[in-house]
């Protein structure tokens, strides 16, 4: 079940509640976190989180009043694009977008990793936001289109 809820991060009233029966997840449209019940500080699930973040994300983490950390979402949609968190430290960041395109059937001949790959990240598109702008940025990759 998802519900709407006031994010425990940033604030807004635009944080996705998804409850099931082992599980509650957040995901906030206004700042881009995202937190569930299995990454209370210091639990296992958060200390392998913590070995897989790269260093921005380490620094961006964010711990609530009940405990849970928040940490920047990265959304991959295939056929879509990307939005990521990007910057050089917690007071210099902000998010990153680039869409996908399509491989050629050269590309996927000739290069191992887009061997059975029929789309690719097109870093020239690369486009940053603001670090309140990440609904801007999931707008970009056409995440909210029909």
């Amino acid at each position: 079940m998802d519900n709407l809820t006031v994010c425990k991060r940033c604030g807004s009233d635009a944080c996705y509640e998804t409850v099931t029966d082992t599980l509650v997840s957040y995901w906030c449209m206004g700042c881009g976190f995202t937190s569930n019940t299995l990454t209370l500080k210091d639990s296992p699930v958060h200390d392998k989180l913590i070995e897989s973040l790269p260093e921005l994300y380490k620094d961006l983490l964010f711990e609530d009043e009940d405990g849970f950390i928040w940490s920047p979402s990265t959304i991959n949609i295939p056929e879509k694009g990307m939005v990521f968190a990007d910057g050089t430290d917690k007071d210099n960041w902000g998010w990153s977008a680039m869409l996908s395109i399509e491989t050629t059937e050269e590309e996927r001949a000739t290069n191992p990793v887009l061997k059975n790959q029929m789309r690719k990240m097109d870093k020239t598109t690369l486009k940053s936001f603001k670090e309140r702008d990440f609904m801007d940025a999931l707008e970009y990759i056409g995440m909210f289109e029909k």
